[in-house]
């Protein structure tokens, strides 16, 4: 059986998709294929949200994802927006779920863990 793909999407792809696509990988990789992307990119990922990410579940987002735009996906099955707070991206469908979270870059580790243990429960169940 075909695993779907699920893809997350912002508008720079180094933040709130980078942690769901890890999350996704690391709770639900036996259930779907996780991806994220954005309408940007950005050099790196956003350094406060690798560094949570490892410290909270042991994984390094750096060693296998990057800011990527939608184009350079796998036709995804699911599409899911992170959140219009920066701006909603365009990736020429209607998305299946719009997650409304806001983005967390510039916030101190407190409101970061929230988003990311949102993100957690959101996958959970997916």
């Amino acid at each position: 059986m075909t695993k779907k793909k699920v893809a997350f999407i912002c508008v720079h792809n180094s933040c709130r998709s980078q942690i769901a696509e890890a999350l996704g990988k690391h709770f639900r990789g036996k259930d779907f294929e996780f991806y994220s992307a954005g309408t940007e990119t950005k050099p790196q990922i956003n350094q406060d949200a690798v560094r949570l990410i490892k410290e909270l579940y042991g994984i390094d987002m750096e060693l296998t994802q990057y800011s990527k735009t939608f184009e350079e996906l796998p036709d995804p099955d699911i599409v899911i927006s992170m959140g219009c707070d920066v701006g909603c991206p365009y990736i020429g469908r209607a998305f299946d779920y719009n997650w409304e979270l806001p983005d967390p870059t510039g916030h101190n580790d407190e409101y970061f863990k929230e988003i990311i243990k949102q993100i957690e429960c959101r996958i959970k169940e997916l």
